[in-house]
């Protein structure tokens, strides 16, 4: 079969609608060894694409076909894979072929496009993520036949510092504006040094404790150690029945939190302690739903003490509807299931 011939067949399949694997395959099993290869048939789907390939040798716009060769995309392939931070220019330079065909090779024939790295709280090692996707198998656990249970039993807290002002995100600062109106501007600004902690405790139907650290205190396992006994007075007074159900304790790995003594506390009350891996803020419902919405919420805002702070928490926590607080922890069941998929490696959302 002629070159042309083999150009109008690929066109054909093209426009029948095959991709161009099956395009590859449907040939091999005819043609056989006299079939295009399959770098081929993808550069000239490409070049169907974009209009710039007949199945003659007419004239056509934009580079010449012959800077697109499968040797050609082969070897900016093999420079990708060296240095995955080179640019169009370089790649250009090295190759011998201009930019816009630099680039329509990366986006068309190989399919790839550049992103920027996304920030993650530690690069995990492989251990790390094998014990991560382990406990993940191991909580899921906790859903099955059940997951009402879960959500009743299930108990979580965490710190966060909330300070007297904290600056809108460049999303919230967002605004319409006519295509001749000059773009808004807004000074820039940092979160105040005043600033109060909270230690806030919930579950699925709302907070049940909130502490505020006392100035000049710092959360060690001493300090720590009372919450829980705390925590326990409070179930038992404002949530009837949850005791006897038995608390799933939740929080993260601060050394606070994992002292000895803080530690046997837990064990004192009775609650049982649901395992939670190091550098993990993405299996922490405070870290990836509450806390967020509550800065979201308080941002742009001036208070002009700590107990402004307060009370302006207070409020928003108790505002919230058990929808809310629900769907918080609800959501650690798709965050475990996405750990196993993703092979112990961070969620997102």
């Amino acid at each position: 079969m002629e070159k042309q011939e083999k150009r109008a067949v690929i066109k054909y399949l093209y426009k029948k609608g095959f991709t161009p694997n099956a395009i590859y395959e449907d040939m091999l099993s005819t043609l056989g060894e006299d079939a295009p290869s399959y770098a081929t048939v993808k550069i000239w789907v490409a070049e169907f694409k974009r209009g710039r390939l007949s199945t003659d040798d007419e004239p056509r716009p934009g580079p010449p076909v012959v800077s697109s060769t499968p040797e050609t995309v082969q070897r900016v392939l093999d420079i990708i894979m060296d240095d995955r931070r080179v640019t169009l220019r370089q790649i250009a330079n090295l190759v011998d072929i201009s930019q816009e065909r630099v680039h329509f090779i990366l986006i068309d024939i190989l399919g790839m496009h550049k992103v920027s790295a996304r920030w993650v709280p530690k690069l995990l090692t492989a251990d790390q993520k094998r014990q991560r996707a382990n406990l993940s198998r191991e909580n899921l656990k906790l859903f099955e036949g059940d997951p009402d249970n879960f959500r009743k039993r299930f108990v979580t807290m965490d710190e966060t510092w909330v300070h007297h002002f904290e600056p809108e995100s460049k999303q919230q600062s967002k605004q319409w504006k006519h295509v001749t109106s000059p773009t808004p501007k807004k000074e820039k600004s940092v979160p105040s040094a005043g600033k109060v902690m909270a230690s806030v405790f919930w579950y699925s139907e709302g907070v049940i404790m909130v502490d505020w650290l006392p100035k000049g205190r710092t959360v060690t396992g001493a300090y720590y150690v009372e919450l829980p006994r705390q925590l326990r007075e409070k179930i038992k007074v404002t949530r009837r029945g949850k005791l006897t159900k038995g608390v799933l304790y939740h929080h993260d790995n601060a050394p606070a939190h994992t002292s000895p003594i803080a530690m046997a506390k837990i064990h004192e009350c009775g609650f049982e302690l649901l395992q939670h891996p190091p550098y993990s803020p993405d299996w922490a419902p405070s870290d990836y739903h509450l806390f967020p919405q509550l800065k979201r919420h308080l941002a742009g805002t001036h208070f002009q003490s700590d107990d402004d702070v307060i009370t302006a928490v207070n409020n928003f926590l108790s505002d919230q509807e058990v929808d809310f607080y629900k769907s918080g922890i609800m959501a650690l069941q798709h965050r475990w299931q996405k750990c196993v998929d993703l092979k112990g490696d961070y969620v997102e959302r």
